[in-house]
């Protein structure tokens, strides 16, 4: 079957505990429950793009350890096709996460050197048949490869950035859908106010579309020097994990289908709302009616930028088309 989204990057395997608040240093903190669940920024948004249609491919390194097995039956479950490689002799990746009875999550991590995904361990032929590339960048050679090999078949790279990565600038260069957190845009570029921030990084880097998350304010793109806002939908909230990864899955879902950029922040925004009314990374993934359902009723957090969305909302009408790569 051909293969829509390939994802290359983290998988986790989260240990979520309940806290009524954030411990204090030093204090004594009795917890509710400890759950073990599935999780990893890129792991996690191919399971949403399987859920929602789309034939997903996860490329990834485990360990030779439980967590590993948990991660390829949930794979299977899922039906996501799992090109994954065995680092022998260590333990996955796991992160240790607290969430607050607010929603909020702290998350603590550990990783053995031995999981880092090299440029060595890649195919090219997992990367050039698919329909669109999906990074976080954290093994950045690998993301590098995998980049030039997805450039050189005219396939669209979509980056999910959280942290600059040494060499990061290099993968940047090769990325056509660059949506990062909110700090990003200004560190890369040192402008403070994020409308600049984001079209300076576009200019620079030559990304078709740069945009930067919000957490409850929403969502701003950038598309030519233009700008799409959408503030985030009100849900009751539960658990913020995994609330970015299924963002990201919202957004390639609505590329790969060709909406205009507006639709496709919609479902982005609200597939992520959905996802933080359930527990852990993936606990909220719902059906697209679901996700239209909320998109046709629900409500919007106030607007970031009320001043200013309106007379630089140019670019919500951009039809984003699934074979518009940028230009090197």
């Amino acid at each position: 079957m051909p293969i829509d989204i390939v994802g290359v990057g983290l998988n986790a395997t989260d240990t979520l505990i309940p806290v009524s608040r954030y411990p204090a240093s030093g204090s004594k903190v009795e917890i509710r429950s400890a759950s073990v669940l599935p999780g990893g920024q890129v792991a996690t948004a191919m399971v949403a793009c399987q859920t929602w249609g789309l034939c997903a491919r996860y490329v990834g390194k485990l360990g030779d350890d439980p967590a590993a097995t948990l991660h390829g039956e949930e794979f299977r479950k899922a039906g996501v096709e799992a090109q994954i490689l065995t680092a022998a002799g260590c333990s996955s990746l796991q992160s240790f996460i607290l969430v607050e009875d607010s929603g909020e999550r702290t998350v603590l991590c550990t990783r053995d050197d031995q999981l880092a995904l090299r440029p060595q361990d890649l195919r090219r032929e997992w990367i050039a048949d698919a329909r669109a590339l999906h990074l976080d960048g954290y093994d950045t050679a690998a993301a590098i490869a995998a980049a030039s090999w997805a450039n050189e078949a005219g396939i669209p790279v979509i980056a999910d950035l959280d942290e600059l990565y040494a060499g990061i600038e290099e993968l940047i260069g090769k990325v056509d859908y660059l949506i990062v957190s909110r700090d990003v845009p200004g560190r890369l570029s040192g402008k403070s106010d994020l409308f600049e921030a984001l079209a300076a990084v576009q200019q620079r880097f030559g990304c078709y579309l740069t945009a930067a998350t919000l957490g409850e304010e929403g969502v701003l793109a950038c598309v030519g020097g233009a700008f799409c806002y959408r503030p985030a939908y009100l849900v009751p909230v539960v658990d913020t994990t995994g609330a970015g990864d299924i963002f990201h899955a919202g957004f390639i879902y609505g590329l790969l289908e060709g909406w205009c950029l507006s639709q496709t922040l919609e479902f982005a925004c609200a597939a992520a709302a959905l996802n933080c009314a359930g527990t852990g990374a993936r606990g909220g993934i719902r059906p697209i009616s679901e996700i239209q359902s909320l998109i046709a009723t629900g409500s919007h957090h106030q607007s970031a930028f009320s001043a200013q969305s309106g007379s630089r909302n140019q670019a919500c009408s951009v039809k984003l088309d699934p074979l518009r790569v940028s230009a090197r």
